[in-house]
């Protein structure tokens, strides 16, 4: 939480209340925790979802979208990773931590819950107080601010499994085909389209309870039913999900559980398909994320030891927060022979509330606590037209973007006294503008079946204004333009009809912005301070193998990256208001390794590996000398899981297990001029199992998390630390126990 919401102090001004300078010293720490962050967004992705794999007892061909053409993954020039929706339903996974966090070299760093957090990919990101790196995206629509003046608006898209076909991620900068901020990844969740051809649903049940936790249920529904066969229909889904929450609080607002919560939501999606050529879509969802706390626990950065206990927090006041997500899109596709053009067009609407427990932070006496509330509000709306050719020795893709953003901030720094009465300590409003057009486009030459050469750019025009209103007084604005290009080459090669190697390289950006004036503590402007930041870019040069082996029964991938970044953005502190600027440079280089092996037709394997080193370059002012270490980002992780399929009773039955390891990261930078602080994060090993039988069409199954129940830590944040305030960590969620009941027709 306080990556996103310390940046009050970012527009505080002469008029502040100046009751027993409070004010001032509550401005000037927050100022120095935190940093003003750039998001990121881009266009669309391609709208017809990948069809399911096979199902045989050889290796699943999957076909995704990653480039803007239906295509088996193993022909894809980079790394992609498709998560099915099934597994992840029985493996328990209930959030972005558990589902895409557990991917080697990937890291999910939770800001308090489901929400709030920001997805890291090989390693490109330098922690919190930064923008994110990774694009978020449902089917054609990207999630999300692009800019960070919106605050949690640039959380990642923590989407409920709500009738997903699966979920894409796809490694290294994509630039050029889906815009700004995808510089270190995308993620893609793929919905299910609407079916013509018959009536279909499904329904289920499931509990589950942590170790010390209570009791968690979920319900939720899918019916599909045509409206003309094989021409249109009407697909609904919608869930319900309570979480029991598992840890407890200590102080004036002691009580237990205090992390639960409820999330829902409904999906509404329509399909004309009147002909071969023409396909219609338009969809809405509706997410809805309730939390009577965080997940958050106090430790000792020295010791790393919990202040309070297991799985405890101490609060003088609860901290609750609502996430409220709302998306509609339609998409037209039509094939002319030739080509195919896609239109698509989305409207979204995100508000999140989040309440922080400052009164350690304040210090004030006479106070019964002190409060920080965050208020984010963020209209978008985007459009698209592209045109993608038919398959032959000459294939092109060319495309047009449309976005427009209005978003606004509102923060509260406030105490209650004995009396009851309340106390403003500061008031800010942070309105903000952001509109993008790009245009791109790329060219690929198959110049026999066994070689592919592609290459892309894209040019984007960005415009924005950022203002501030200090407890009332539209105290600043400012705005600008700003053009960046990016760019892509790959080249592939069919060793044989089943393996292939590639070459690719690709570049990636951020949005630069504008800053505010930056203030002493008396008041007055700071000199020489930067009245803007700008965008920082980064090249990715990667190889790769990808085959089918064994009869198409081992399926293994393996890539070599090296990406190169440059003008880091990151908060510099000038007086009591911190700023972002540019500096340093970083490069992260690894191996990444994965396979599936079908042994038989009973038992399947799958494993990762991921070897990442991330390291700053050349001295960054505000992170630190050259060689330190990125965070966040462990060296060396892994995951290794296996199924079994066998008959229970003449029943249809499996089981599997599985077992991830994180290695140790760091939580900010072992730099003495840093501002980011550092902390060791522990590295861990979680094991997880499943069971399940077919029962008459009813899916009986039952889950295991964190089968040891290992206190680890998924994340840390340090931004207090530095002020003498507690460490912010992230646990693990303890042993969890889950049980479910389907059914499909």
């Amino acid at each position: 939480m306080y990556r996103s919401v310390l940046q009050l102090s970012n527009t505080t001004r002469t008029n502040l209340p100046r009751r027993k300078a409070v004010s001032l010293a509550v401005a000037s720490l927050l100022s120095l925790a935190c940093a003003q962050a750039t998001a990121q967004s881009g266009p669309a992705a391609d709208a017809q979802q990948a069809p399911a794999a096979d199902t045989d007892s050889k290796t699943e061909v999957v076909t995704v979208t990653a480039t803007r053409r239906r295509e088996p993954i193993r022909d894809v020039p980079l790394r992609v990773e498709t998560i099915s929706t099934e597994s992840l339903e029985r493996s328990g996974a209930a959030s972005l931590t558990d589902y895409v966090g557990s991917l080697p070299g990937v890291h999910v760093e939770s800001d308090g819950g489901p929400g709030r957090g920001q997805v890291n990919i090989r390693g490109v990101g330098v922690g919190g107080l930064s923008a994110p790196t990774v694009g978020i995206y449902i089917d054609d629509t990207p999630f999300g601010s692009s800019t960070g003046f919106v605050g949690e608006a640039v959380s990642s898209l923590d989407l409920s499994l709500l009738d997903l076909h699966h979920v894409e991620l796809l490694r290294g900068p994509q630039g050029t085909l889906y815009g700004a901020g995808a510089m270190g990844g995308l993620l893609k969740y793929v919905t299910n389209d609407p079916d013509p051809s018959g009536l279909s649903g499904k329904a289920g049940v499931a509990l589950r309870q942590s170790r010390k936790g209570a009791l968690g249920h979920t319900e939720h529904a899918v019916i599909n039913a045509p409206l003309s066969e094989g021409v249109a229909a009407l697909r609904v889904a919608a869930f319900n999900e309570h979480d029991g929450g598992f840890l407890r609080a200590i102080g004036p607002a002691a009580g237990k559980h205090v992390n639960d919560g409820d999330t829902r939501g409904m999906r509404l999606s329509v399909l004309i398909d009147p002909s071969s050529k023409l396909r219609m879509r338009l969809t809405a969802t509706q997410q809805d994320i309730e939390r009577e706390g965080t997940v958050i626990a106090q430790y000792d950065a020295r010791t790393g030891q919990p202040l309070h206990g297991d799985l405890t927090q101490f609060l003088y006041r609860p901290e609750p927060y609502s996430i409220r997500t709302g998306v509609l899109s339609g998409t037209v596709e039509y094939e002319m022979g030739w080509a195919r053009l896609n239109v698509i067009a989305s409207s979204q609407r995100f508000k999140a509330r989040t309440a922080l427990d400052a009164t350690e932070i304040v210090g004030a006496p006479g106070i019964d606590f002190a409060a920080l509330d965050n208020n984010t509000d963020l209209r978008k709306r985007t459009a698209e037209v592209r045109l993608t050719s038919s398959r032959g020795p000459i294939e092109w893709l060319a495309g047009f973007y449309h976005n427009k953003e209005t978003g606004n901030r509102f923060q509260r720094l406030w105490a209650q006294l004995p009396d009851n009465s309340q106390m403003d300590f500061v008031t800010s409003g942070q309105p903000s503008t952001f509109q993008e057009n790009a245009v791109y486009g790329d060219i690929t030459w198959n110049p026999s079946a066994a070689w592919s050469v592609t290459v892309g750019a894209r040019n984007a025009r960005n415009r924005q204004v950022y203002g501030t209103v200090t407890n009332g007084v539209k105290d600043f604005e400012s705005g600008g333009k700003e053009g960046s290009k990016t760019y892509l080459a790959t080249v592939r090669y069919s060793l044989d009809k089943t393996s292939s190697v590639y070459f690719r390289a690709a570049s990636g950006y951020r949005p630069g912005g504008p800053n505010p004036p930056a203030l002493d503590q008396d008041g007055s402007v700071v000199p020489g301070a930067p009245l803007s930041f700008e965008a920082d870019k980064l090249w990715s040069y990667e190889v790769g193998y990808k085959a089918d082996l064994m009869d198409r029964r081992l399926f293994l991938e393996l890539a070599l990256f090296d990406i190169r970044w440059d003008k880091l953005q990151q908060p510099v502190a000038f007086g009591v208001t911190t700023l972002t600027g540019n500096a340093g440079e970083a490069e992260s280089k690894g191996l990444e390794l994965a396979l599936r092996y079908k042994v038989n037709d009973s038992f399947s394997v799958d494993g990762s590996l991921a070897w990442t080193d991330a390291k700053l370059t050349e001295d960054a002012p505000a992170l630190g000398q050259a060689g330190a270490r990125l965070p966040n980002t462990a060296k060396v992780s892994a995951s290794l899981n296996g199924r079994y399929d066998f008959e229970l009773a003449g029943k249809r039955a499996w089981a599997g297990v599985g077992v991830r390891r994180v290695g140790q990261r760091n939580a900010g930078f072992d730099s003495p001029q840093t501002s980011i602080p550092y902390f060791s994060v522990p590295g861990y090993t979680l094991v997880d199992a499943q069971l399940g039988v077919d029962v008459d069409g009813w899916e009986v199954g039952a889950f295991v998390r964190n089968l040891g129940d290992k206190r680890a830590l998924s994340g840390a944040d340090t931004a207090l630390t530095a002020f003498g305030g507690p460490l912010r960590a992230t646990p693990v969620q303890p042993r969890t126990v889950g049980l479910s009941l389907a059914r499909a027709f």
